[in-house]
């Protein structure tokens, strides 16, 4: 006997409601408007000359790092991870983030990785872990490497909470982050990224939450996707009843996309926390 389409699956859902309610491009009419402007601002941004373009952490193609200076020696530096369900996009496209970042003295990489079906999701985790040991050695870029912060948006947001506990990190900033797979694992998304019991559960965020974990500030679009802002709101209060420091703001008006102009923006409420949690992080330490 088969299972009747419209039989909740998860939180009251059905399969198709569960597709939709993690369904970012669907949700945003002018999505893809606003991809062909991040690649238009990040094309302009890549035709700096103190840029340092594809710097290989790893053998496979997508394993590169693009690296843009703030301009201040030892300066802290912020370390981007595109999201796109972990099948989709390129850090070329988000290059334009890095205005944002270098405006606070801080410098700004953005970390590729190889993308499913191709790699499991353990597989780009490791990568996303080798990258931030990669950067260790690479002061001579310029940046303190004793100062590395990393962040993402989507599912970007995920593999920046899933790589906290990285001996690099001082701080973690996800954007519309992703916390708990077993919904995705349910929906259309795990058609090509096919999660394993043990990924679901020692790769989300939520379910390996320590007590002294590097501080997280996370942002989720006041106007997007209930799950996603579900995914923050939920990882932000287990994570404060295990004790981390973390703060969650929902940003009124702004949608998965448009979001991420408060990173690019120098004056951005996000660009403003990520100075922030670098100047709180200093003090600190």
């Amino acid at each position: 006997m088969t299972q009747a389409s419209n039989t909740p699956i998860y939180r009251g859902m059905d399969r198709a409601a569960l597709d939709a309610a993690y369904n970012n491009t669907n949700a945003v009419a002018d999505s893809t408007a606003w991809l062909e402007d991040w690649r238009s601002r990040s094309a302009k941004m890549r035709t700096r000359k103190d840029a340092t373009l594809g710097i290989a952490y790893g053998a496979h193609e997508r394993e590169r790092i693009d690296y843009f200076p703030s301009g201040e020696i030892g300066s802290p530096l912020f370390v981007f991870i595109h999201g796109g369900y972990w099948v989709r996009n390129s850090i070329d496209m988000f290059s334009f983030l890095a205005d944002g970042a270098n405006h606070h003295g801080i410098d700004y990489a953005a970390i590729g990785y190889t993308l499913a079906p191709e790699a499991t999701l353990t597989e780009i985790v490791n990568q996303i872990w080798a990258g931030l040991s990669f950067l260790q050695t690479k002061a001579d870029l310029g940046f303190d490497s004793s100062k590395i912060h990393v962040g993402g948006w989507s599912a970007g947001g995920h593999l920046a909470a899933v790589t906290a506990d990285h001996h690099a990190v001082r701080g973690v900033l996800p954007v519309s982050g992703i916390f708990d797979l077993e919904p995705l694992a349910l929906n259309y998304i795990n058609d090509q990224l096919k999660f394993t019991p043990e990924e679901i559960e020692t790769l989300s965020p939520i379910r390996q939450l320590q007590r002294k974990l590097p501080p997280h500030r996370l942002f989720a679009g006041g106007s997007e996707l209930s799950e996603l802002q579900r995914q923050s709101k939920d990882f932000d209060s287990a994570a404060r009843a295990a004790g981390a420091d973390t703060a969650l703001k929902l940003m009124p008006g702004r949608h998965h996309y448009s979001i991420l102009d408060d990173l690019a923006n120098p004056d951005g409420a996000i660009a403003l926390a990520l100075a922030d949690l670098v100047a709180t992080e200093a003090v600190s330490t």
